[in-house]
């Protein structure tokens, strides 16, 4: 455990984070975490004792390769509410100061692995020069954009590949699983896996802790992201989202909907919330 006298841990924090990943926290373009505040003031706060949760579609592997390190880095310490909450529900672990913890499955929600393995051919055979099948998911199927692919390219041939897993899913007969695309990948899931079930384990997880927020921004780059605001809102919950891509639309919601007054997008606005809120804790 750490000795710095600055951590005030709480049970009953002002608020906790819900965030999305791709777009609030880590680039579209690098897939990284590019903005070094990002890190710093996420650690700070979990060191404070907010929760800190990362409810994202992508796996627990990205999440330790290319989120935990920056944390690291960035001074967190042992015992903050951190963990995520990968593939839209499926999949969870806590973030320590040494990295992922027990790595948790929920095996109802795992797709086929004949499924897997045509959705694998199927970018080997004919899209690979735009994607690649994600090989760290453990539940759900993915493909992702190459990374020296321009978006408008991927974009321009990612309806003839939605299209052609809709006949793989016929075929196979799996009418409980859908395709979910976004500006970067395609997701091929089971219809109960989503932001909501994210938010449902996250309080759960809290709970464990006996850790209650007083109330809660979520933040996400898509119009999906507001199922865990919805979610909260309807168990009863004070919450706040904070849409990184407004562009889309902003729905009408019976909770607040932020945007940066800076025009920022992607991740240049989630680190301007993250500092905010970050300040606020003195």
């Amino acid at each position: 455990m750490s000795t710095q006298t600055s951590s005030v841990r709480t049970s009953r924090p002002p608020f906790g984070l819900l965030l999305d990943v791709d777009g609030p926290i880590a680039s579209p373009v690098s897939r990284t975490v590019a903005v070094k505040s990002i890190a710093r003031d996420l650690a700070a706060m979990a060191n404070r004792g907010v929760p800190v949760i990362f409810n994202t579609g992508r796996s627990d592997a990205f999440i330790a390769e290319q989120v935990v390190p920056p944390l690291r880095a960035a001074g967190l310490e042992e015992g903050t509410p951190v963990f995520t909450i990968s593939e839209k529900g499926a999949v969870w672990a806590e973030i320590t100061r040494e990295g992922l913890g027990e790595i948790f499955v929920d095996d109802s929600l795992s797709l086929p692995q004949t499924l897997r393995e045509d959705v694998r051919s199927l970018v080997t055979e004919r899209f690979s020069d735009l994607m690649f099948f994600d090989e760290t998911k453990r539940a759900m199927v993915s493909v992702e954009q190459n990374v020296d692919v321009e978006n408008a390219d991927y974009l321009a041939v990612q309806g003839e590949f939605d299209d052609a897993v809709a006949e793989l899913l016929r075929r196979h007969g799996l009418a409980h699983i859908r395709i979910d695309p976004t500006i970067i990948s395609t997701d091929i899931e089971h219809v109960r896996v989503g932001k909501d079930l994210g938010a449902e384990r996250s309080l759960k997880l809290l709970g464990e802790r006996s850790v209650t927020p007083q109330s809660w921004y979520t933040m996400g780059d898509s119009r999906t992201d507001y199922a865990m605001a919805d979610w909260l809102h309807q168990q009863g919950h004070t919450v706040s989202h904070v849409d990184v891509r407004p562009a889309d639309g902003v729905p009408e919601t019976p909770y607040p909907v932020l945007v940066s007054e800076t025009e920022a997008i992607h991740d240049d606005a989630g680190a301007e919330f993250l500092t905010r809120w970050a300040s606020q804790l003195g």
